[in-house]
């Protein structure tokens, strides 16, 4: 299969932040001869769920990506907000190293220290008493689900009901499909899992569909990733902490794409003053090995028995070990202060950049999260942005999500704005 031909950025050179009102440097200034390759970018084996672009990565280096004819491309992707810590992080291998030499696999039959040594760890740093391993973040929000169901029916037997908000995205099991706000998802599916349902992000609204008899649970993301990059009104969650915990009803946060760090704190719920009763967390956890996280009050965790859940694989001791350095990465201090700082001055410059194309009619985000709303097709802005070196990705038909390493400089962020603004 013939690729296109495609701008290749050298490592060197990134342009500097553009100044306000200023036209940054154009790409090609930092971009060598263009080249195209085949590649067996088609698979008759692979089942076809995605349309993937037209082209194959075999390695990376910092915030960069390499392919198979060595063309290097800016991500701002992240492997959709897994790869945190970039590509070929010194520590991160090392941990890889470590953990390869220890033992893989037991399953949950048995006792082994790095499992028990993260859930420590994620419960010092958090509202929580308990946590639950699993392997994906729709794994996460079905066993809350389930949780929140075992938990409701300890109150009363009629108290089963999930509630989800317009707009979110919680995954494509059967469960979480049902409270994921995307009808083009849900409709090939019907019926859905019963007893889970869509409300508007309206407190009103809410208010009279939040019945304490009936309604178990309520599951929001602070920062809607696939819902198109929106940052939830802090009024709006404070109130909808306050009706669910006077109503007896409990409020799942699904950190998964916004949690750990992307948003400036470590949890993304710090930035509304508000907790949850439980969280659910994937994606940058173990550094992109599959691995998913509920974290829950005592009160919910002390209803669920032996046998009421389970997972083969979840916090098994290669994946644990490694997720237990991931999270002292991004934990501390002093990577969240760079993510506050850097993006806020990135959203700036994304906001500048808006007004100098008048491509851009609104830009939305918080730290390394952002989501641009394009005049014209998002999907259109992701194939020009890779053919001059700069991997994008849509949140929705018409919005542009930059999901940056948490890791990247001021000038790396500046070099992505700078092949944006060419593009537009």
């Amino acid at each position: 299969m013939t690729v296109p031909a495609l701008k290749v950025l050298s490592a060197h050179d990134a342009p500097s932040a553009p100044a306000t009102g200023a036209k940054p440097a154009l790409v090609e200034a930092a971009a060598v001869a263009a080249t195209t390759y085949d590649a067996p970018l088609e698979s008759d084996a692979l089942l076809g769920t995605y349309k993937r672009a037209p082209v194959e990565f075999t390695g990376g280096e910092g915030v960069y990506l390499v392919d198979s004819a060595g063309n290097r491309y800016l991500d701002f992707v992240s492997g959709i907000a897994v790869n945190a810590l970039g590509y070929g992080d010194a520590g991160l291998t090392a941990a890889l190293h470590r953990a390869s030499d220890q033992l893989v696999h037991t399953s949950n039959l048995y006792w082994t220290a790095p499992g028990r040594e993260l859930a420590a760890s994620l419960v010092s740093k958090s509202f929580a008493d308990r946590v639950f391993f699993c392997n994906s973040g729709a794994e996460a929000n079905e066993g809350a689900f389930k949780f929140a169901r075992r938990w409701g029916r300890t109150v009363g037997e009629a108290k089963h009901e999930i509630i989800g908000l317009r707009g979110g995205f919680h995954g494509r099991l059967f469960a979480t499909l049902a409270a994921t706000d995307r009808p083009a998802y849900r409709l090939p599916f019907r019926p859905l899992a019963p007893g889970i349902s869509v409300f508007e992000r309206d407190i009103e609204d809410l208010s009279t569909a939040l019945d304490a008899e009936t309604v178990c649970a309520v599951i929001l993301e602070p920062v809607q990733g696939e819902g198109g990059v929106r940052v939830l009104d802090a009024g709006f969650v404070c109130e909808l902490r306050a009706l669910t915990a006077e109503r007896g009803i409990a409020l799942i946060f699904d950190e998964i794409q916004c949690g750990l760090g992307r948003t400036g704190t470590l949890w993304a719920h710090e930035q509304f003053g508000v907790t949850p009763d439980m969280m659910t967390l994937a994606k940058p956890i173990a550094g992109g090995l599959p691995m998913g996280a509920i974290l829950l009050t005592e009160e919910i965790a002390q209803t669920i028995k032996p046998g009421d859940h389970g997972t083969t694989f979840g916090g098994g001791p290669f994946v644990a070990s490694v997720a237990q350095h991931v999270f002292g990465r991004l934990s501390d201090p002093a990577l969240l202060a760079q993510v506050t700082e850097n993006g806020a001055w990135f959203g700036e410059q994304l906001r500048e950049l808006a007004s100098r194309t008048g491509r851009i009619r609104q830009v939305r985000g918080m730290g390394y999260m952002w989501g641009l709303d394009i005049m014209g097709t998002a999907g259109h802005v992701v194939s020009e942005a890779l053919a001059n070196g700069l991997l994008t990705c849509t949140a929705g038909e018409y919005t542009l999500r930059l999901l940056p390493p948490l890791v990247a400089t001021r000038d790396e962020l500046a070099r992505g704005i700078a092949i944006l603004e060419e593009v537009l």
